[in-house]
């Protein structure tokens, strides 16, 4: 009888472990999903790119935010790596090593916006790629003002 009860316990917890991250990741990629609309919405409007610079823009704006966020992650999980070699007190050859990969990862970061900007030249007028990072950038900090429910300075 304890056998069973065990197993059976054992299994619903591995069933609600299961849906339980199930439900995490669908959140995380509906989030993913709503914060990329808005930021489309917000770049085109800060943009002012026509329906057919859009149609030619889009695709590689898309392809270049997946090549970024893998980049991205491996600049995280370098930095992450070597803090934790600091924080262990590891040799100098294991920190040399490690602050060397971190370094080529902000090294591909920054190939990878070298890249990406040459890409959209290929699309778009240079005044339109300006506004585009200028328009990332408000995105970027209007999120984070939103995360901290701070107003702007300017506003009351």
């Amino acid at each position: 009888m304890k056998k069973i009860i065990y197993i059976a316990s054992t299994s619903l917890l591995m069933l609600i472990s299961v849906i339980s991250a199930s439900a995490e990741e669908r959140f995380q990629n509906d989030w993913k999903e709503k914060m990329m609309s808005e930021k489309i919405a917000f770049l085109t409007m800060e943009m002012g790119i026509t329906p057919e610079e859009a149609q030619v823009f889009w695709p590689v704006y898309n392809q270049v935010d997946k090549e970024r966020d893998e980049v991205i992650r491996r600049v995280f999980s370098s930095f992450k790596a070597l803090e934790e070699a600091v924080n262990a007190g590891k040799s100098e050859k294991e920190l040399s090593h490690l602050a060397d990969e971190y370094l080529a990862a902000l090294k591909a970061q920054s190939d990878m916006e070298q890249k990406a900007y040459k890409d959209y030249a290929k699309v778009l007028p240079v005044e339109k790629l300006a506004k585009l990072y200028v328009g990332e950038e408000k995105f970027r900090r209007q999120h984070i003002r939103k995360l901290h429910g701070r107003k702007r300075p300017d506003q009351k």
